[in-house]
């Protein structure tokens, strides 16, 4: 467990938030696995689509699709639904093993020809948050039944991971069953059919979505539970509540507000990490004024950590100047360094010095509606360096399309938290990437991140990401505000939990203890 006083709490402040149990509980202390009933979540905002070529966030895909890998805490990608992976080549040519006897819900085999079928649907759909990494694939081949073969367009030791990342952030690892693509073509978005441990049984779009047990699982015994239904609770004080009254088993947190009330509340139990990245907020480099750096510069420097901490973050920031954590190997100091500090008064003068220029400095901040607080804080604080601000509020599905996949903001608020650097860095930070909504560009960066991803070498993939944190503080490419507060939050009787710091979970072994 990492304990340390949050950098925005004042004096003396208790420390509640900390990291604690981010990957799950230990299921060797929780007892003997019951079967039966029905988990309930609340979740922080609608599921859109089940298409995994589609950018979303989906909490139930996992739950229907499994992964053909799992990445774990150390950043290896170990199989999963698949059974292998192996490079015979340095990472050129990779082969992927396939278990024997997967079947999907509908009674069609996961084998070869399946993965294949989903891969091309990556590469061929230039919008899917995993096409960049599918187009690296130069030529595959089903070798048998359960072996696929992978040819690359150069050596990337960093290949497994794209098979094991949530569908958030694109993934390769969600196998969708051919005859269902076939059947029902685009509209698998709302009639997903895999091999994971649920199927979609009813969903009734912003009421509720129920899921059901597959009975012909590939993990023998398992699941645990009967069903699991997903409730769209977007509202966090609405969310919360209904947590801590006991209406639903789990919460899908995303806010410090419950995460700070969570950590209080004896009667719940939480998972939570912070990772690296965080909530941030993107700069638009494609339109005035922040493709300007002066005031990329300046927005940094007019706001107050500390003020930030005690308006939005309930005295609970875990203050985020660099991507990477302050544990991670991959951050250096030289990073800290780079990066701008709260002066009002150098923010001032940037503010003159590009008004003087010509440009007009004043913006539209873009945030959901559970974000008031940081609108108002964005807009008070650039007040007072003279520049005018217009807030604008959307719901999570609305802020999440429209806005930010539409890149139609000047500054936007977002979470882009991660642990394993790769893919997340070469979504949010690379050229092109899917979750790049600033539209940010450095060939530097772009090379970094390609050059850390190939090595198998762990001493050049440490000095890649430590150029790359240095570069992205340089350039003011975001403006970081703090660390992820993404967690899981549940009844204490909720056993089982496997998850990853994105809330992603893998529910399969999750139950429920009767007996408390």
């Amino acid at each position: 467990m990492v304990r340390r006083r949050a950098p925005g709490a004042g004096p003396g402040a208790p420390l509640t938030v900390r990291t604690l149990d981010p990957y799950g509980g230990d299921r060797a202390t929780e007892g003997s696995p019951q079967t039966g009933g029905t988990l309930v979540i609340g979740n922080d905002r609608e599921i859109i689509s089940f298409d995994p070529t589609r950018q979303n966030s989906n909490l139930a895909a996992t739950m229907v699709y499994d992964s053909l890998f799992k990445l774990m805490p150390d950043g290896t990608a170990q199989p999963y639904l698949a059974a292998s992976m192996t490079s015979p080549d340095g990472g050129v040519t990779w082969r992927m093993g396939l278990r024997d006897g997967v079947r999907f819900s509908d009674g069609t085999p996961l084998d070869a020809n399946a993965v294949i079928v989903n891969t091309q649907r990556h590469i061929d759909k230039a919008a899917s948050p995993a096409h960049a990494f599918a187009l690296r694939i130069m030529a595959m081949r089903a070798i048998d039944p359960l072996t696929v073969e992978f040819v690359l367009d150069g050596p990337m030791g960093d290949f497994p991971v794209v098979f094991a990342q949530p569908m958030s952030q694109g993934t390769l690892g969600m196998i969708v069953s051919p005859a269902a693509l076939a059947q029902y073509g685009d509209d698998i978005a709302s009639h997903p059919v895999g091999a994971g441990p649920f199927m979609l049984s009813n969903w009734v779009r912003d009421n509720k979505m129920e899921l059901v047990r597959n009975p012909d699982y590939w993990q023998k015994g398992m699941p645990y539970l009967d069903g699991v239904e997903i409730r769209p609770l977007p509202d966090t004080e609405s969310r919360y509540a209904t947590m801590a009254n006991g209406d639903v088993d789990a919460i899908n947190g995303g806010f410090n507000t419950e995460l700070v009330r969570a950590f209080a509340n004896p009667d719940l139990r939480v998972y939570f990490g912070p990772g690296n990245g965080g909530v941030l907020n993107y700069f638009n480099f494609a339109r005035a004024p922040f493709d300007d750096k002066r005031m990329r510069e300046a927005a940094v420097a007019a706001m107050d950590p500390n003020a930030l901490g005690a308006a939005f973050f309930s005295n609970q920031l875990i203050r985020a100047e660099s991507l990477f954590d302050e544990t991670s190997p991959y951050h250096t100091q030289q990073a800290t360094d780079a990066w701008p500090k709260y002066d009002v008064a150098r923010a001032k003068q940037l503010v003159d010095e590009y008004r003087a220029s010509g440009g007009n400095p004043d913006f539209v901040y873009t945030t959901d509606r559970s974000s008031v607080p940081l609108g108002e804080f964005v807009q008070a604080s650039m007040a007072a360096v003279g520049v005018k601000v217009e807030v604008r509020y959307f719901d999570l599905a609305e802020y999440a399309g429209r806005v930010l996949q539409g890149g139609d903001f000047d500054m936007a608020s977002q979470i882009a938290a991660f642990d394993y650097p790769f893919p997340g860095i070469s979504r949010v930070y690379t050229t092109g990437g899917s979750s790049n909504f600033g539209k940010y560009q450095n060939p530097q960066v772009d090379q970094l991140v390609l050059d850390a991803s190939a090595t198998q070498d762990a001493a050049r993939r440490t000095s890649d990401y430590q150029q790359l944190e240095l570069l992205l503080n340089q350039d003011v490419a975001v403006q970081w505000l703090s660390r992820s507060y993404l967690s899981t939050i549940t009844k204490p009787q909720v056993k089982g939990i496997d998850r990853y710091i994105t809330r992603d979970l893998f529910v399969a072994g999750t139950w429920i203890d009767r007996t408390q």
